[in-house]
C-alpha cells in the first residue's frame, strides 16, 4: 500500500475523489450517448478542437502579453504575484461569455420566449458581471499589497539603524 501511495504521489482522498469524478463522467457519457450519440460525439470533438486550436493559443497569448507588459518595471516597494488576479476574472468572464454568447451577442431567438426577457439585457449584465469580477480581484490584490507593505514597514522599523563611520 505504501508503495502504491508513493507511486501515486498524492493523498488517498485525492485518488478517491478523482475516481468518483471519473465514475460520474462515465455515467453521464453513457446516459448522453444512449440518447444522442452522434450529437454528443460531435460536441466533444468540436469542443476539443475549439479549445486546443483556437482558445488555448488565444489565452496563452493574452497571458504572455500581460506578463511581458509589466516584467521590466523596477520594483522599489514590496510586490505580490499579480497575474492570478488578472487570470481568474478573465477566465470567469470568458467562461460566462462562452456559455451565454448567443444571448450576450443577441443572436438567439428561442430564449426570449422562454425567459420573458428581451435580448437587450444580456450584454449589459455580462459587462456588469465582468466589471464586478475585475473590481473584486483588484480589491483583493490591493489588500494583499497593503498587508505586504505594512509587513515591510514593520520589518524596517525593527531593524537597527546603520552605524555611521563603521566599515564592515
Amino acid at each position: 500500500m505504501a508503495r502504491a501511495l508513493r507511486w501515486y504521489g498524492a493523498n488517498p482522498l485525492h485518488l478517491l475523489v478523482l475516481l468518483c469524478s471519473f465514475a460520474l463522467t462515465a455515467y453521464a457519457c453513457v446516459r448522453l450517448f444512449a440518447v444522442r450519440p452522434v450529437e454528443v460525439a460531435i460536441w466533444l470533438v468540436g469542443a476539443a478542437i475549439l479549445h486546443d486550436l483556437i482558445l488555448l493559443p488565444l489565452y496563452s497569448l493574452a497571458d504572455l502579453s500581460a506578463l511581458s507588459v509589466l516584467r521590466h518595471r523596477r520594483n522599489t516597494v514590496p510586490t505580490a504575484p499579480w497575474i492570478n488576479h488578472l487570470r481568474v476574472p478573465a477566465f470567469l468572464s470568458g467562461l460566462l461569455l462562452l456559455v451565454w454568447f448567443p444571448l450576450v451577442l443577441g443572436i438567439s431567438r428561442p430564449y426570449p420566449d422562454a425567459t420573458a426577457l428581451t435580448l437587450d439585457v444580456y450584454l449589459p449584465r455580462w459587462l456588469i458581471i465582468t466589471a464586478v469580477l475585475f473590481g473584486v480581484s483588484a480589491a483583493a490584490f490591493a489588500l494583499k499589497l497593503r498587508r505586504l507593505r505594512k509587513a515591510a514597514r514593520a520589518e524596517e522599523e525593527r531593524r537597527p539603524p546603520p552605524r555611521r563611520g563603521a566599515r564592515g
